[in-house]
This record gives C-alpha cells, structure tokens and sequence, in this order.
C-alpha cells in the first residue's frame, strides 16, 4: 500500500511530532511505500507571513495545489493527515476529493472545536465552544494565544468548515485515540460511524526499568495547562520526602528554574533531554507525576512509562481517568487538587509493595495495548474502511 502522509510540525517537537514518525516507520518496516509531506511554522516569517497565514489557515489554496502535486506524483491510495494547522488547512481535504484519494484524519487534540485546541481555560476544563456555530466564547476571551483576533481567525475556519460539510464529507475516516476522545468529537458532530479508535503505540521497546532511584519525575511542556503549578506546590510539602526531577521546557519554565534554585527543596530541573536519556530516567524513578489540567490526547509520556513499568499517579481528568488505572497501573487524584496529590504520592512512599506490584501491571499494560506488533494492522484495517485498496 502507498500511504501520503500529511503534517504541520510544531514549533516545539512534542508526542504528536514523535507518532508521526514511528508510524511511518512501523509501515515501511512492512513494506509499505509512505511518503512524509510535512510543513514547518517556521516558514512563517514578518508581519505579512503571519498576516497571510492567518488567511490560509481558514483555507489555503496554495496548499491544496502542493497536496495535489504530491499526489499526483506519488499516486498513494490513502492520505493520512495528522496536523492540517495552520500551514496546510482544511483545503488538504479537498484535494484528496478532486482526486478521487481517501483520506483518513487522526485527531491528536481538539482544533476542531476548541480555538486553543485544548478544552482549556482559567485553570480548568472549558467546552464553552463545542456544539456552537462559532465560537464566540473563544474570540471574547483570546483563547488562541492570548489573542482575540487570532481566536477569531481561527473560529472562522472552524465555523466556516462546520457549515460547508467539511468535517463531515471530505474525511473517509477519523482516527480517535481514547473513548473519552470519541464521545467529545461525537458531541461535536463528527458522525459515529466515521470514528475509529487506535491507541498510539511505542516503538522501539526501551525495555522494562528497575525503579530504584527513589525519586519521582514529571516530563513535558512547562505550560499551565500540563499543571506544573499544582506539581510545584505539592513538592512544597513532598520536597524532604521524595525527590522531584523536572524535565522538559516552555513558558513557565522561569518559574520551574526558580523553584529548582532556592524555593522549594528536592525539586531538580533538568531541562530537555534526548529520548535516551529521558528514558534512562524513568526506568529509576519510583512514580510519574501527571497533573495534566485538560483533557490531553493520549500522551506518549505515559506510554513510555508504562513500557520501564513506571507507575503513573495522574489527575482524574479525561483520558487520564481511563489509561491510568488506579491501583493498578498507578493512582488518580481529584484534578487541580494539591492536597489530594500530596495524598496520593505520600501513600505510594507508604506502600513500596504496592508499587513495585502496580510496576509489573503498567508494563503488562504496555506489552497487552501499546507495542508496534499489537498497533501494526489496525492501521491497515482504517485504511481499506476509508476507501483505500489493499494493493
């Protein structure tokens, strides 16, 4: 099978960036011909590059002639799109119609209804524009990026592909990553029957880990919604208990590196760090700390824990509150609760047995849903549901 695979890079390379990458190598290590046709932010340059993004990414014209092109060249007989904003727009879509190519959309976050592609605002869960024609809430409060002209382009390419049927004629097949996923896009109107679920998966296996670091670990974007101010005030109290390792980088990074220095004792920071060594990391920490504020997608950083047999004390928030399975794979706490996280962390130093038990499940969780060879075929099997021949 001939698979064009379409996606915008982040400016910051997070989990989605990373799925890309191993499916595609997954694919061709069964000998599928993929094609990676990607774009970068970073071809956005001055004021009128931004200006003219902005346009495009309600839709680009000049994206749907690229996508034409490479399909025309290629000759794939499915298109998998993974992140379509802003450089490549809706427009993708139509080119894969004109065509006559199916395509198939994985849903990584919630662009589709939410302007900051989160379900995200002051602190918590917010589905103030899911089901609305356009998101007025969005542009009042300057959801994407602050900015209440940047929400409202952005409401603009959601509410004006809502009413032309994009969402619901030019894509053969969505892939969502969750059932908490599933019901929220449903809720949106993407129709039922074009929904399938697939888990992301890990690939290489990094091997099972031996936890003996005495330290917990928290890994991903410093930003508010990823609830590092809940992680920092809980070690407010855990700091001369257990160690705190911080890896990762974004905005609040600032305030991570001032706690690390003098405010808070046992919290180290250690910045971004190659998969290796992050890996390395967690095969001796004792605990993940995941204290996500939004719903999240289904995060690689768990995945990874659970392939070391690491277990995962999250917040009890989306899909969280169904990947971690509390007692088993790890512990939820009630979201945005400090006192119940400090709770839950002084338990797991409490119960060593309990924990080193919860390790051998997490990696039992991994090896039962979420290695290359268990992800392989349902991929295949979305295809040739979208439309695509097996040939």
């Amino acid at each position: 099978m001939k698979v064009l695979i379409l996606h915008n890079l982040y400016q910051i390379p997070g989990g989605e960036d990373e799925v890309v990458k191993v499916e595609q190598e997954l694919l061709e290590a069964h000998g599928h011909s993929v094609r990676l046709f990607k774009v970068d932010n970073d071809e956005i340059a001055g004021a009128a590059g931004k200006l003219k993004t902005a346009f495009n990414a309600i839709y680009s014209r000049s994206s749907k002639q690229r996508v034409l092109k490479e399909i025309h060249q290629f000759q794939p007989n499915v298109v998998h799109v993974h992140n379509f904003f802003p450089l490549f727009s809706p427009s993708v879509y139509d080119a894969c119609h004109e065509a006559g190519v199916p395509v198939v959309q994985t849903l990584h976050n919630y662009r589709l209804f939410c302007s900051n592609s989160y379900f995200f605002r002051n602190g918590g869960p917010c589905e103030d524009c899911l089901g609305k024609w356009f998101p007025w809430p969005a542009v009042v409060h300057g959801c994407y990026r602050d900015s209440r002209v940047g929400s409202f382009v952005v409401g603009t390419m959601q509410a004006v592909h809502r009413w032309r049927g994009t969402w619901r004629d030019r894509v053969d097949r969505y892939i969502v990553l969750s059932e908490f996923a599933r019901h929220k896009f449903i809720e949106g109107g993407i129709p039922a029957e074009k929904i399938s679920l697939k888990p992301n998966f890990l690939a290489p296996d990094p091997g099972m880990g031996q936890g003996r670091g005495g330290y917990a670990l928290f890994v991903g974007r410093l930003s508010p919604e990823k609830g590092i101010d809940i992680l920092l005030a809980a070690w407010e109290h855990l700091g001369q208990k257990i160690p705190l390792k911080i890896l990762g980088s974004g905005p609040l990074t600032p305030v991570v590196e001032r706690a690390a220095r003098a405010a808070i004792a046992g919290v180290e920071y250690l910045g971004r760090q190659p998969k290796d060594r992050v890996l390395a990391l967690m095969k001796e920490a004792s605990l993940l700390m995941f204290p996500s504020l939004w719903y999240e997608g289904l995060s690689m950083t768990i995945l990874e824990a659970y392939a070391v047999g690491l277990p995962v004390v999250a917040s009890n928030l989306g899909t969280m509150s169904t990947v971690v399975k509390p007692g088993r794979t790890g512990l939820h706490f009630r979201v945005g609760d400090v006192g119940d996280s400090i709770e839950k962390v002084e338990w797991a130093i409490a119960h060593p047995e309990q924990i080193d038990a919860m390790r051998q499940e997490a990696r039992s969780q991994f090896e039962r849903h979420y290695t290359a060879e268990r992800n392989y075929q349902q991929p295949i099997e979305i295809y040739q549901l979208a439309g695509a021949s097996s040939v």
